[in-house]
């Protein structure tokens, strides 16, 4: 075989190749979503929580390990925020002055996603915007604080890094996470059911 032979077929499956990658890069919507403070809980309990979820199969949506180089950051984090299944928040000190903190929790409430809350070295009642002259717009600022409220009031887990211990926290929210995500195809299921049983009538 000669040499334009042999080029023409590792063109041919290297083209291959790439095609079949694209195909199994189908991205399905993501089961959990982990909605964070990047520099009070990325390498503790935001990217534990990940790694373990990830290995009981469950899709998790963590930004650093989802997204890629010329990801478009809004078009990809209101994607998977408004199409998950069960939203974790993990407050924590600094999580109120991050407008994609609270930018990731509206969306999840105005979608109206089950909601997980990790209080981490903060309490419910300290939760509340902090605009720091950053100029946000009364709308979304009045938005952050409604989204705020409804966590607040939602039972969660608490958690105190000085005395707490990581692995016990990350367990627990995986436990609630699986129970919750249960719950919602059992649901589904039901609907799908009565759907097919009754297609007539508004589900």
């Amino acid at each position: 075989m000669n040499r334009s032979a042999v080029m023409n077929l590792q063109r041919h499956f290297l083209r291959q190749n790439c095609q079949n990658q694209l195909r199994n890069r189908v991205i399905k919507p993501c089961d959990v979503f982990i909605n964070h403070r990047g520099i009070d809980t990325k390498r503790t309990v935001a990217t534990l929580l990940y790694d373990h979820l990830s290995r009981l199969n469950i899709r998790a949506f963590l930004d650093n390990k989802n997204m890629k180089p010329g990801d478009k950051l809004f078009d990809n984090i209101n994607t998977a925020a408004r199409n998950c299944k069960v939203g974790v928040a993990v407050f924590s000190p600094t999580y109120c002055e991050s407008y994609f903190c609270l930018h990731e929790l509206a969306l999840f409430m105005e979608s109206k996603k089950k909601v997980i809350p990790i209080f981490c070295d903060i309490k419910p009642s300290q939760l509340r915007v902090v605009d720091n002259g950053k100029c946000w717009g009364n709308n979304e600022i009045e938005k952050f604080n409604w989204a705020l409220e409804e966590a607040k009031y939602t039972v969660g887990l608490t958690f105190d890094s000085l005395k707490g211990n990581w692995s016990d926290v990350v367990t627990n929210a995986s436990d609630i996470v699986i129970k919750s995500l249960m719950e919602i195809e059992t649901e589904e299921q039901i609907r799908g059911r009565r759907r097919q049983r009754y297609p007539q009538l508004p589900i």
